[in-house]
């Protein structure tokens, strides 16, 4: 039997504190981009007042949501999943690297692959795994 999925599928992000700080940066990144909606634990809540409780934010048309764990986990973010980014200009993959690798960790640096003209792969300072590559334009 075959299930239905009728609503969207977004990633969900879960953060230990920075929820909002890495949004901020995401959202500075990318053209249609925006915080949606973000609500803040407040007084007597379960998370720390003023982290994100929850939170819908955009990139390029793609929702993601996002949230500071108000539990402390023997897990976080691994490269097994990230974010793959089309980029279509040199100067649109070599700003994302420099902004997405500061403080980070670089995995595959930014360089011509087999594959691609320009790929790199990092995980940010918050430990999101992203990877960028370079699309050619067909004109």
């Amino acid at each position: 039997m075959q299930t239905v999925v009728r609503q969207k599928v977004a990633p969900c992000l879960m953060f230990d504190g920075q929820a909002e700080e890495a949004m901020n940066l995401y959202v500075s990144l990318s053209n249609d981009s925006k915080i949606v909606a973000i609500q803040h634990h407040g007084p007597g809540a379960p998370g720390k007042e003023g982290s994100v409780q929850k939170a819908l934010f955009s990139l390029g048309g793609q929702e993601f949501l996002a949230f500071d764990t108000p539990v402390k986990h023997e897990f976080t973010f691994t490269p097994a999943v990230s974010m793959f980014v089309h980029c279509y200009s040199e100067q649109e993959i070599d700003g994302l690297y420099k902004a997405l690798s500061e403080n980070g960790k670089v995995l595959m640096p930014l360089d011509e692959y087999h594959f691609a003209p320009k790929f790199c792969w990092v995980t940010d300072r918050y430990g999101v795994s992203w990877q960028m590559i370079l699309i050619p334009s067909t004109t």
